[in-house]
């Protein structure tokens, strides 16, 4: 059931939205035009609404050919490929910038100094997103437990259909749907760390339930500390009020101390986890889904379903149903809509199984605690792919967990030479290989195998250097996997 009170319907308190014709004739610029939703939609949004528009990008016109082809039919007046000029701001004022560039890159740094108003994709939606909002971050899982939230609350209250949105760091931009949303409906967004960066300092977001998944050091390498890192973090429930509900992961072993504890959070402040505690929250405990408020408490039998294996599946679900209870969804219709969830892509996903052998899927894994929490999910032999862009991780414990837990490893990128000190720092029965393509490492690495064994794609590091991002390296392992036979 829903519980007694819930943060809707009656919406989220949206400051006064300036209208859509203040775009036109304004001149603007997109700083980074990506391959992935964001910079297209900001781009076509701001050209369909009288804006004169610019678009800068580091990459080639032929690395950017889908994003372009889906700007062929606008008015876009310039693209500055292969670099960032700094003749692009010239008459500029709106800066729409990509997450992914970084917050002291110099353009940026002479936008401001120009008094250019620098925005972002998610902040243009947000200026005119009618909706209540439920929002997502974290350092892992954030793209799954949203994904479930938007399935249970199609699939959990026949009143959300048709109104309930998805969009965000999940790979879908909503800024051509702004006109269509109302003001009953839901949007439910996942956030990155770079997103809420840059939020936070423009207070326009403000979720009626904020989700943190979990915390822990990433992306150093960007925010350049830990310190800074969390306070994006932070920045998911800065502006909520008592009115607004922040839920935050039980941990017994720091939750209730400096670490999870030291979240501030303004609104109602409930926890999800795997033990019931007696707090306000949802906890997932030997096969009962158990939702509490201060008005409220029920208790359902569930079971997880096998496509969501593992912890760390059953946390994600756990966050995910305390938000979609909040948000008026019927919990006892949880376990049987999560029967028809289709996981996401490149997130533990089980690819093929060829000659005895599975082939694991999970790319997403760019930070050492996601791919410690992939190797505990399985129990056989396991052949690990692992490795790539160093963004100034500590991977001690994924070494640990290595040597622990695998029975051959192949090293890919920069810290392929990092992790194989790591792991050759005292005897081991580990089979180790260093490789400098990835199509050798996949090689590699069903060398190592034999039947009944588990190849693993988890490399908790970043992509890049051999790939644009995470997609590009997960299909091209499932590429290979499925490709594969003890013949080639």
């Amino acid at each position: 059931m829903s519980p007694e009170y819930s943060c809707f319907p009656q919406g989220l308190t949206v400051l006064k939205s300036p209208a859509l014709s203040a775009y036109e004739g304004m001149h603007a610029t997109v700083m980074g035009l990506g391959r992935f939703a964001g910079g297209v939609a900001a781009a076509r949004f701001l050209a369909q609404h009288g804006a004169v528009v610019t678009v800068t990008d580091v990459r080639s016109a032929d690395d950017l050919a889908d994003s372009l082809a889906m700007l062929s039919e606008l008015p876009v007046v310039r693209f500055a490929l292969g670099g960032h000029p700094e003749d692009v701001l010239a008459d500029c004022q709106l800066l729409v910038v990509n997450p992914a560039v970084r917050p002291d890159h110099p353009l940026v740094a002479l936008a401001k100094s120009r008094q250019i108003d620098v925005t972002t994709e998610i902040e243009l939606f947000l200026r005119h997103n009618p909706a209540s909002v439920i929002a997502v971050t974290g350092s892992n899982g954030k793209s799954t437990t949203t994904a479930i939230i938007h399935h249970l609350l199609l699939h959990a209250n026949p009143d959300f259909k048709g109104k309930i949105w998805l969009g965000g760091n999940i790979g879908i931009s909503l800024l051509d749907q702004v006109q269509t949303i109302q003001p009953q409906d839901i949007v439910v967004l996942e956030l990155s760390s770079f997103q809420l960066h840059l939020l936070a300092p423009k207070k326009c977001l403000r979720p009626n339930i904020a989700v943190l998944t979990n915390f822990s050091p990433n992306h150093l390498d960007w925010h350049g500390s830990e310190c800074e890192y969390r306070k994006a973090k932070q920045a998911i429930f800065n502006a909520q009020s008592s009115e607004d509900a922040a839920i935050i992961p039980d941990d017994t072993n720091s939750e209730r101390d400096a670490n999870q504890g030291s979240w501030r959070v303004r609104g109602s402040r409930l926890r999800f986890g795997l033990i019931d505690h007696g707090d306000d929250g949802a906890f997932l405990e030997c096969g009962m889904l158990i939702l509490r408020s201060h008005f409220f408490e029920d208790a359902i039998r569930f079971t997880v379903p096998p496509q969501l294996p593992g912890q760390h599946n059953q946390l994600n679900i756990a966050a995910a149903a305390c938000a979609a209870w909040l948000a008026g969804a019927d919990s006892t219709l949880f376990c049987t809509a999560l029967q028809t969830f289709r996981t996401l892509p490149h997130r533990l996903q089980l690819v093929t199984e060829q000659a005895g052998r599975q082939f694991w899927n999970d790319s997403i894994a760019t930070t050492p605690e996601s791919a410690i929490t992939a190797l505990q999910v399985f129990h056989g032999r396991i052949i690990l792919l692992a490795g790539g862009y160093d963004k100034g991780q500590d991977l001690a414990d994924f070494a640990a967990e290595i040597k622990s837990r695998v029975a051959a490893v192949v090293l890919m990128g920069q810290t392929a030479s990092v992790l194989f000190q790591l792991l050759t720092n005292e005897p081991s029965e580990l089979q180790i290989r260093i490789e400098t393509d990835f199509r050798d490492a996949f090689r590699s690495a069903v060398a190592f195998s034999q039947r009944g064994d588990i190849v693993l794609l988890s490399p908790g590091c970043a992509s890049y250097g051999w790939f644009q991002d995470f997609r590009e390296r997960g299909d091209l392992f499932s590429a290979l996997a499925r490709d594969w036979s003890p013949d080639t």
